[in-house]
């Protein structure tokens, strides 16, 4: 655990890591806190409201039988795991099961179409999967292409093959897809009922004796660019995330600490940020999955279960902040928020002071190397523009393309020097991608960015994000964090676009707080707000107001979308 030695330096300087050489993550989540004494570990709320509550001697059982069942039907060491569900109890459990089993797991996001599934299983030649009625529908139309995908779990009560008009909602909607329920179940009869299937297995299990370095999960990137590629983390990514988790909540965990996110289980930031984490710890996890996010609903949820900690990505503190205006929501009683995926900026960060009580860290990483840098409001103060400082452990630099040390201040390559205990492994089946990912040592994100002599690191932007304007490199975070402080501006997005005279202009898409009205004067008054508080060089050229911006499931801006928009606008 991270230990707060009084100042940045001297934690850094204290911390070492431990990496045994044998170490399984479900072991470590679950099973050192199965004591007898019922500790909890999970609050599970559903949409209705219905709370059920699982302690760490629950998970423990029901991940040993889940083990036990799928051992017993074949599955091998080294073999791939689909968990295709939302956040919910069978979720943890199966990544518990899995990593015991010495397995590797596959999480999927509930919400990807059947395209984006098909790719991700096929990819990793999946063998067995988790999943609910509705995923049950969605893998009916790919059923053919999936040769290696042997058996199929579904967590639905009652379970597939029952008439429509007799299932569960969820079930009823998934049915009226072109293959029904029954019709899967009848084509391909090695769908199971999960909790049955685990009912006649034994609650005791023997973890696999993985090494720390023995694949446990592969994680797909966002595909934001080209084909998703699949990370490959060891077993060691959860002990590599510790120090950066622990940073960005102010030496997390302390008495009392509970945590939730609303990012999905099936990304590395509800994942291996909050779940895995917060186990470890022997710290509960609330789990309640909006399907749509409402600024509302969280805070009466957080309120109501006095949620102490929490992982908020930007796109969902900007929608609380655009939702509580000047007013403090009551009976909160939050320690800590966490966020990342995007720059905050002054503005946001401002709002978390005086509307929620508390600094809101920032921390940066990707899927394959996460949470090396943190802010940590209990250790230094937070400098406008900056993300953090390297979590202790971790030697984040600024590196030319080549690798080659930058110096202070000057713009380049945001990156990680291996090994380090949280890097991948590498991508899937793709070593060629996986070298372009180093250059000499170091990882490198694919970020642009800025580390001053006190180690501070200042976000600039995607290597694609960056704008050249006139023979100027204009980052997007400062005129976007600009930009939010008018009234009338509730979320923007900033990118470049093509221009015969200065190679790219600024544009700014923008989403308008309810009570603005869009106008050519707005769109004067805005430019004039830029121009004179970051830089007359740096002034959005062109406005465009929307009803939206494209996000990722993570809530980071596709600005890519963005530019291809303007592009065809143009």
């Amino acid at each position: 655990m991270t230990s707060n030695l009084g100042s940045y330096r001297a934690t850094v300087d204290g911390f070492v890591w431990d990496i045994p050489e044998y170490f399984n993550i479900g072991h470590d989540v679950c099973d050192k806190w199965a004591d007898g004494s019922g500790r909890l570990a999970l609050i599970y709320e559903t949409a209705d409201g219905v709370s059920t509550r699982y302690s760490f001697d629950d998970l423990k059982a029901y991940s040993n039988q889940a083990a036990q069942c799928w051992t017993a039907a074949g599955l091998q060491a080294g073999e791939r795991v689909g968990i295709f569900l939302p956040q919910s109890p069978e979720t943890a459990i199966c990544h518990i099961a899995a990593y015991k089993a010495g397995a590797i797991a596959v999480p999927l996001f509930t919400l990807f179409g059947v395209e984006a599934l098909q790719f991700r299983l096929q990819n990793s030649r999946t063998r067995v999967l988790i999943t609910d009625a509705a995923g049950i529908a969605k893998l009916a139309e790919i059923r053919a292409s999936l040769p290696d995908l042997t058996t199929v779990y579904c967590v639905d009560t009652p379970p597939v093959g029952v008439d429509a008009d007799a299932s569960s909602s969820s079930a009823s909607s998934a049915a009226s897809s072109s293959t029904s329920l029954k019709t899967w179940a009848e084509t391909w009869a090695d769908v199971l009922p999960f909790w049955p299937a685990l009912a006649g297995h034994s609650k005791d299990y023997e973890p696999v004796r993985t090494r720390a370095d023995d694949p446990a999960v592969i994680i797909y990137t966002s595909g934001t660019t080209g084909k998703p590629k699949g990370a490959l983390h060891a077993h060691r990514v959860l002990l590599g995330h510790l120090p950066g988790v622990e940073l960005s909540h102010d030496f997390f965990p302390q008495s009392g600490d509970l945590i939730w996110t609303p990012a999905d289980w099936a990304w590395i930031g509800g994942l291996l940020d909050v779940l895995l984490p917060s186990l470890h710890h022997g710290i509960p996890v609330l789990a309640r999955r909006f399907e749509k996010f409402n600024a509302a609903a969280v805070f009466e949820l957080i309120a109501r279960h006095q949620v102490r900690n929490m992982f908020l990505p930007p796109t969902a503190l900007k929608m609380l902040r655009a939702a509580s205006g000047d007013t403090r929501p009551p009976g909160l009683n939050v320690r800590t928020i966490a966020s990342g995926g995007e720059s905050l900026g002054q503005e946001l960060l401002q709002w978390g002071r005086d509307m929620l009580g508390v600094t809101i860290n920032e921390f940066y990483g990707q899927t394959e190397c996460n949470m090396v840098v943190s802010s940590c409001g209990a250790l230094f103060p937070t400098q406008p523009g900056s993300i953090g400082r390297a979590a202790p452990g971790h030697r984040v630099a600024i590196v030319d393309d080549n690798g080659q040390l930058l110096g202070p201040d000057c713009i380049g390559n945001i990156a990680i020097e291996a090994p380090d205990p949280v890097m991948f492994l590498g991508y899937w089946e793709n070593e060629a991608a996986t070298r372009e990912k180093f250059a000499g040592p170091f990882l490198l994100t694919g970020d642009l960015g800025t580390q001053d002599a006190e180690g501070a690191i200042r976000f600039v932007g995607r290597n694609d994000d960056v704008i050249t304007s006139a023979g100027y490199r204009i980052g997007p975070g400062p005129i976007e964090d600009c930009l939010l402080k008018h009234p009338a501006v509730a979320m923007v997005a900033v990118v470049g676009v093509p221009d015969a005279q200065r190679t790219e202009i600024v544009k700014a898409f923008i989403v308008l707080k309810p009570q603005a009205v869009p106008s050519s004067e707005l769109v004067s008054e805005l430019q004039r707000f830029v121009s004179t508080r970051v830089a007359a060089h740096e002034y959005p050229r062109a406005i465009e107001f929307v009803d939206s911006l494209p996000t990722t499931a993570t809530g980071k801006i596709i600005r890519r979308e963005l530019r291809e928009r303007a592009k065809c606008a143009g």
